[in-house]
């Protein structure tokens, strides 16, 4: 039996990618193949749904977006914007990104963008098997001076100026970079 949680967040991202709009027509392209997904399977939103799950993710800007806070992920080892599975007790995808947010980089004055900036579906190792993960990534924006803490989920966590991002920065946190810069 599905946690009565998930099938409101099934339904809250099947309502959110429905509506969501996207000028690129990779990203409505892969939205419908996140919506055919959720159509599937009704598990979609449950980490314990083996072929794949919803995700949500925040790329956490400061307020002058001239910083983007980055965590190094200790399983991937590369330099990632904050997020992760959804758990009972989320109201939203939303809100999801907004818990993810403030676990993982201790900043608690959060203002979450009210639809996402990206979408990413990617191939992961999920509790030892694979899986894949569909991401619904928004943006975060935090005060000027907010004060990271790092979490036990996290090999380190990091302010970057949006001009000297780290090295070997995936291509998919950089065009979601560029996607924040351009958000509402």
């Amino acid at each position: 039996m599905i946690h009565p949680d998930f099938v409101r967040l099934h339904g809250d991202a099947t309502t959110v990618l429905t509506a969501w709009r996207h000028p690129d027509a990779e990203q409505l392209a892969l939205r419908d193949d996140y919506l055919a997904f959720l159509a599937e399977y009704p598990d979609a939103m449950s980490r314990e749904c083996r072929t794949g799950h919803i995700t949500a993710s925040a790329l956490v800007l400061d307020e002058d977006r001239t910083r983007v806070l980055l965590t190094l992920h200790p399983k991937v080892g590369r330099w990632l914007q904050l997020g992760g599975h959804c758990e009972i007790g989320d109201s939203s995808l939303r809100a999801a990104a907004i818990r993810e947010a403030q676990e993982e980089g201790g900043i608690h004055d959060v203002t979450m963008s009210a639809t996402p900036i990206q979408i990413d579906r990617h191939p992961v190792s999920c509790a030892g098997d694979m899986s894949v993960h569909y991401d619904v990534e928004y943006l975060a924006l935090v005060p000027r001076d907010a004060q990271e803490v790092i979490s036990d989920e996290s090999d380190d966590l990091r302010w970057f100026a949006l001009d000297a991002l780290p090295d070997g920065l995936d291509n998919k946190v950089r065009s979601m970079i560029d996607a924040a810069l351009v958000a509402d």
